[in-house]
């Protein structure tokens, strides 16, 4: 996630520097085939780009709005996992008087959840993290974040039992982890819908039709300077799309996803201090991107 105003409109500009050469260059092949070959066919009348135009708005607008919706419920949801996972720990410390493996196991999961949400075959973290007592019960999992949960969940009801504790207060702690299982559920219902199909491509090709026709009814009223004009536009339209295609995938491994990572790593750093236990430090962003 980009956390840098400058470096963010630095990777925007950077993302659009090739559509801006293309748009550029296709205006001056059209000015060049007006003013110098008068090619009369290539008046076209303002009136219909200008309405193409304002429909194309509309419908980016309402697109990119939806993939912020997306974007910004991941986060809330991970938000939830970040708050169940201290919540945890304090159950943890209080009801079952403390248990390192169950820490470390609460701290590995956010990784797993990472590495599902993103499609990464990495469980270095997960591994490092997890109890050995544990690591048979992910192996061959389909989904390892709700395979951690469970294993939790067996050696929450074994700590119980083993110190007599009433069902009630285990209810509590259960109940987290229930909070927790409903987060993944959002956030994997995120990962697997993608945005639909017409939202995701065809203000793309609208947006390319729109670029193409439009430097012909501008040419013959700014003439030389259409590409000065016509480029400026295009471009902010390509920049229009280029933003809903980065939001509508908040998991993915681009600098505008959602900075998983620093957050599991945030995780771990509380889990682990609450018990007393070696806590890494906090990741630092690199070059404005936090990952």
């Amino acid at each position: 996630m980009v956390i840098n105003r400058k470096i963010g409109l630095w990777i925007l500009m950077r993302e659009s520097l090739l559509s801006l050469m293309l748009l550029c260059a296709w205006d001056v092949v059209v000015v060049m085939m007006f003013q110098i070959f008068h090619q009369e066919w290539m008046e076209q009348p303002t009136l219909p780009i200008s309405l193409i135009g304002s429909a194309l708005v509309l419908f980016m607008s309402f697109r990119n709005n939806t993939a912020y919706n997306r974007w910004w419920e991941g986060r809330t949801l991970w938000g939830a996992v970040t708050n169940n996972s201290r919540s945890f720990a304090r159950q943890a410390g209080t009801i079952l008087r403390g248990c390192p493996d169950l820490a470390r196991a609460m701290a590995a999961y956010p990784y797993a959840l990472r590495s599902a949400l993103g499609r990464l075959d990495d469980m270095s973290d997960v591994l490092r993290l997890l109890p050995d007592s544990m690591k048979p019960g992910i192996e061959g999992r389909a989904n390892i974040p709700a395979a951690i949960l469970f294993q939790i969940g067996l050696r929450v009801d074994e700590e119980c039992r083993s110190m007599g504790i009433d069902g009630a207060l285990q209810g509590q702690i259960d109940r987290i982890l229930s909070d927790m299982s409903n987060a993944q559920g959002g956030l994997e219902r995120i990962r697997n819908t993608p945005l639909a199909i017409q939202f995701s491509v065809l203000p793309k090709v609208v947006a390319a039709v729109f670029c193409i026709i439009l430097p012909l009814s501008m040419v013959q009223t700014l003439g030389w300077i259409t590409p000065l004009g016509s480029s400026l536009v295009g471009v902010l339209f390509v920049a229009l799309d280029k933003i809903g295609s980065d939001l509508q995938d908040p998991f993915g491994a681009t600098p505008h996803g959602m900075p998983m990572l620093t957050i599991s790593r945030t995780i771990e750093i509380d889990l682990m201090q609450s018990c007393g236990l070696p806590a890494p430090s906090p990741l630092a962003p690199v070059r404005g991107i936090l990952g």
